[in-house]
């Protein structure tokens, strides 16, 4: 194996699919959609022949995706096309222990785990809660004495606020708000697939219309014009019957809202851990800093140490990072 072979780490989402570097020289993010005709293999044999890496760590956490029958036949499809393209990975468990495929006796043990790699890392040098948003969902991890304290699946951490299915692009509007505001009436939200988050967002100004990876709830542009027309319709109206202003108050209170829902699980999380302190990565990095202020806790942002392309893909890089002192199996 040649040492100028860069280490890499993997982390493979049901949506996206995230690759780093450990001397942060790599950060890419593909947005390979899991619960259609999937080109994951393809993508990830497309990748071991460009950038021909030394060691690779994976985290995996598309095993939720409603194409499998349930997580297990989920972990085994990722992991054999992973082992098809990168004969030598490693996989990252829920306890943070690595292994390759050949030595895995739960295939469970993989699922979900992209957040164990982040807090590992995150966690190193201090108490802290790693607060992850991405376009999906958003990690909640209390770590102390550099050990993360969550719990080991989706359904745990469901239940103890370190899991919100909530994120910066593909939630829907109607997942996160029952009613809107507009001078002084309460419109109910319609309960369909209208608009999602990336639409606030990209109307709000927090998101470039590049980093809007995933599909549109429609299909249509990622222009604000297009996302207004979304935002729009999720209390059954267009823009011809909705001011500008209207349509930004819609994307103003779906955004204190999820900044407000945030911030009452970090404020819980602290209380119950004795953690004043929140380390925030993602696509969401200005929501986690709003809704850590909100709490009133100490927020520092992995964008200030390794630049945002590293933080839009922190799992990969940590999985990296770690995978790199792991011994040869």
């Amino acid at each position: 194996m040649s040492k100028e072979a860069p280490v890499i780490g993997i982390d493979i989402g049901g949506a996206n699919t995230k690759v780093a570097s450990s001397d942060c020289r790599m950060a890419e993010l593909h947005y390979i959609p899991l619960w259609k005709d999937t080109q994951l293999p393809l993508a990830l044999k497309e990748m071991a022949k460009r950038i021909k890496p030394g060691r690779v760590g994976v985290v995996i956490t598309g095993e939720l995706a409603d194409c499998f029958s349930d997580k297990e036949q989920g972990v085994r499809f990722i992991v054999e096309a992973v082992d098809t393209a990168f004969p030598h990975a490693m996989y990252l468990d829920h306890q943070g222990n690595f292994s390759n495929s050949r030595h895995i006796r739960d295939m469970r043990s993989l699922a979900a785990a992209n957040w164990m790699a982040s807090a590992l890392l995150a966690g190193k040098d201090n108490d802290c809660i790693f607060a992850d948003v991405g376009s999906t969902t958003t990690d909640l991890i209390p770590v102390k004495n550099g050990h993360p304290l969550a719990g080991v699946t989706d359904l745990q951490r469901l239940g103890r606020h370190e899991l919100l299915y909530r994120g910066m692009l593909r939630t829907n509007i109607a997942a996160l708000m029952d009613r809107i505001d507009l001078d002084g009436v309460q419109y109910r939200v319609a309960s369909e697939l209208f608009a999602q988050t990336g639409d606030v967002h990209l109307l709000l100004g927090h998101i470039r219309p590049e980093d809007y990876t995933c599909d549109t709830a429609d299909g249509e542009g990622k222009t604000l014009k297009a996302a207004a027309r979304r935002l729009a319709r999720v209390v059954c109206a267009d823009t011809t019957e909705l001011e500008p202003d209207d349509i930004m108050n819609i994307a103003g209170q779906i955004y204190q809202h999820q900044r407000d829902e945030l911030s009452k699980a970090l404020q819980d999380l602290s209380k119950r851990h004795g953690i004043d302190r929140v380390v925030g990565a993602g696509l969401g990095e200005l929501l986690v800093h709003e809704a850590a202020q909100d709490a009133g806790l100490q927020c520092t942002l992995l964008s200030k140490k390794y630049g945002p392309d590293i933080s839009k893909v922190f799992p990969a890089y940590a999985a990296a990072c770690l995978v790199r002192e792991v011994d040869e199996p």
